[in-house]
């Protein structure tokens, strides 16, 4: 097996349990388990836990070895929670979530098995929109949207611009093109609004709906496809 393709997205060198994820051999929880079985070999060699491979270089997999099915889940966090996997006797212990949530903040996050996503999700490398709901403690200024949209300037120099719409007193939409983490906290910080909660409803395609909190569903078909398609999975 040479890797040539479906890696040309990635950084080289990159460490072979990536790698074998990657070419969909396995999450890289399970690379790790076949390279301690002597099962994966770098020109010729015997791979070690965290080697790192080139682009020329020939990596093999002694035995055949089935590509792993990866799933895909919405999943509507809980206010107040800590980013965990879906906790239920039906989940495989490789799923894991890929959100940008912090521990005060609820909505959508996405559950999945497939490590390919999480760089493509959370890395400001890529664009890609997500849409929050935002509740904050005091009346927004008039002139917050306008401000909002036209840049705001954070502690560290960069300026992030975005779409507002107005709900009401206290409650705004917001469309991020990527993001860091906290940043739309930071940006209402910045104008001087004091956020009370913020709610993910949409990242790219996938829609929180009328997803109960603390449930899931499965991302398949046409979503799932669209949704791997935009990340340059599809």
């Amino acid at each position: 097996m040479k890797d040539k393709k479906d890696t040309k997205e990635s950084a080289f060198p990159m460490r072979i349990n990536k790698y074998l994820a990657l070419k969909k051999y396995s999450t890289r929880r399970g690379a790790d388990e076949i390279i301690k079985k002597n099962q994966v070999f770098i020109n010729g060699k015997l791979a070690a836990l965290g080697d790192k491979v080139q682009e020329s270089d020939k990596v093999e997999v002694k035995f055949r070895v089935k590509p792993t099915a990866f799933v895909y889940f919405a999943y509507n966090k809980l206010k107040g929670t800590a980013i965990t996997g879906i906790n239920d006797a039906e989940s495989s212990p490789d799923i894991f979530p890929v959100s940008a949530l912090d521990k005060e903040s609820h909505g959508l996050m996405i559950m999945t098995n497939d490590g390919r996503i999480t760089d493509r999700l959370l890395s400001s490398a890529y664009v890609h929109e997500k849409e929050y709901v935002v509740t904050t403690r005091n009346t927004l200024r008039g002139s917050f949207k306008r401000k909002m949209e036209e840049g705001v300037k954070l502690e560290d120099g960069e300026i992030v611009k975005c779409k507002v719409k107005i709900m009401d007193d206290t409650r705004f939409r917001v469309i991020l093109m990527g993001e860091k983490r906290h940043q739309l906290r930071r940006m209402c910080a910045a104008l001087f609004q004091e956020v009370r909660y913020i709610e993910c409803v949409r990242i790219m395609n996938i829609m929180l709906g009328n997803l109960q909190e603390g449930a899931r569903r499965e991302i398949k078909g046409e979503e799932l496809k669209t949704f791997l398609h935009e990340l340059g999975l599809g």
